[in-house]
């Protein structure tokens, strides 16, 4: 994708009239600036729709990384949290500025010359340039000569590259239009219609599970955070609300279980790894689906996670045995066959059924502090090392100071659980923990790719509780689907 240098020098003009527009705005009389959040009895947040931060899920509610720390600061306030979403993050900007909402969250970086504060760094990000695998690596800096780059303006990372431009001979730097999310555009470049991206890492990540052919060609010469901008001045007293809000996440895992919600899991298989996955989609899947969706019928369990459960165990090969003696489609054991009703292991309409109606038996076992999506990944774990494996997780989280309600406390103790010095704690002996959690993360990826592939045909969102009908798989309650966990114990 080319432009001339007309339309750059028209991205450029429109960036500046921007900025001069918000500088004029924050030194001019407003015409309607909102009462600060408790006069209002609301936090107004300025925002975008953006995959990682805030965006509309197939529950049809609203999540994302910085959504959900949101929320939860407004848990702290006392009052609700209203996000106005605005098409580029030089809105969002000019809103706090304009006195229209009270802070921006929109995958911000700080940037000191508007007349704005920022909040501490929710999170740390590396940019890089992303292009298809099958191109010439940019080693060098004189080697994106005559590319083309793509970046979203009014942003530190278009600054970087407008000074890239400036010194490499025949770069071009070209801007996507508002509203267009980092997610849709490292697709594009996949496809061949973008050269180059400049992003972050964790947007990279994220993508390359979809497209195994994007690739890092070019680490940027920049690093920042995601902060959040405030008005510089009569805030009503939220700065110090939000510093307040950002320590406490710090040291209770918030931030921390958060990020791992979104993110814990995203860099844990390779490129060859997803292209397998994807093949198999096309060549494998199509002829399990109608005993996935008919055990998904019968259990409650969403039949995507069934099978991101099963491609794990098996590649969804039915005749697949271990060294352990587990077989089948689902690698039941004799036992738990046995258990099930499952006569034929090798059937792969019984051992769907059958690991289904496992799956949630485990899941129902999970005490009621066990929120979602945490409760998925745990009963994935027991999947692997059975219900007694994952309590002797619990007891040594709990043992250690850490919150067992939480799988990023759980996961941080599954591999202790072949260490002599704590399997001897236990019964059972020793527990092949590392294999459970390698599991239950390849899972996470393998349920999100399922899930994109194939959305979801009604929404998920259930009122019921799980104490009404705990066998019936995974209910969303409200206070599940916000994404906010309670704070880890004290040691």
């Amino acid at each position: 994708m080319h432009l001339s240098r007309t339309a750059r020098v028209s991205f450029a003009s429109f960036a500046a009239l921007l900025i001069a527009a918000i500088v004029v705005a924050a030194v001019s009389p407003a015409l309607f600036r909102i009462s600060d959040f408790r006069e209002l009895g609301e936090l107004r947040v300025a925002t975008r729709v953006d995959a990682l931060s805030y965006r509309e899920d197939e529950r049809g509610t609203y999540a994302g990384f910085e959504h959900d720390l949101l929320v939860a600061l407004g848990r702290r306030l006392g009052v609700p949290v209203r996000f106005v979403p605005y098409p580029d993050t030089a809105h969002a900007l000019e809103a706090v500025i304009k006195g229209q909402a009270h802070l921006a969250a929109a995958g911000l970086t700080p940037d000191s010359h508007l007349p704005l504060a920022w909040t501490a760094g929710v999170r740390e990000i590396d940019f890089v340039l992303v292009g298809r695998s099958n191109r010439r690596a940019a080693l060098r800096e004189r080697d994106l000569a005559g590319r083309v780059v793509m970046v979203r303006q009014g942003t530190k990372l278009a600054e970087l590259m407008e000074t890239l431009r400036q010194r490499i001979p025949g770069l071009e730097v070209v801007h996507p239009a508002p509203h267009t999310d980092d997610q849709d555009l490292l697709m594009q470049v996949a496809g061949g219609r973008i050269d180059l991206l400049a992003t972050d890492q964790v947007n990279y990540a994220l993508a390359k599970r979809l497209a195994p052919k994007l690739s890092i060609v070019y680490d940027l010469p920049l690093k920042s955070t995601v902060s959040w901008a405030l008005p510089l001045q009569d805030d009503g007293g939220l700065s110090g609300e939000v510093s307040g809000f950002l320590t406490e996440s710090f040291g209770n895992g918030l931030l921390a279980s958060t990020a791992d919600q979104y993110f814990g899991h995203i860099r844990r298989l390779d490129r060859y790894d997803f292209a397998v996955f994807l093949k198999r989609i096309q060549n494998r899947l199509p002829r399990y689906i109608p005993y996935f969706r008919e055990a998904e019928k019968q259990t409650g369990i969403d039949w995507r996670f069934l099978a991101a459960v099963s491609y794990q165990e098996s590649h969804w090969d039915p005749e697949a045995t271990s060294y352990t003696g587990v077989r089948g489609i689902m690698m039941l054991t004799v036992d738990t066959a046995n258990r099930l009703g499952v006569e034929d292991r090798l059937d792969p309409k019984q051992s769907i059924l059958g690991g289904a109606r496992y799956l949630a038996m485990l899941h129902s076992r999970l005490p009621d502090e066990v929120l979602y999506p945490d409760r998925l990944w745990m009963t994935t774990a027991a999947y692997n090392i059975g219900p007694g494996g994952l309590n002797n997780a619990r007891a040594l989280a709990q043992t250690l100071g850490k919150n067992n309600a939480v799988w990023m406390d759980i996961k941080s103790v599954l591999p202790l659980l072949a260490q002599p010095q704590y399997a001897s704690q236990f019964k059972t002996g020793a527990v092949r923990g590392g294999e459970a959690l390698i599991m239950a993360e390849n899972v996470r990826n393998f349920y999100d790719i399922l899930r994109h592939n194939y959305p979801a045909e009604r929404p998920l969102l259930v009122e019921t509780s799980e104490k009404q009908n705990p066998a019936l798989g995974f209910h969303f309650g409200a206070q599940a689907a916000s994404g906010i966990r309670p704070p880890a114990p004290s040691p």
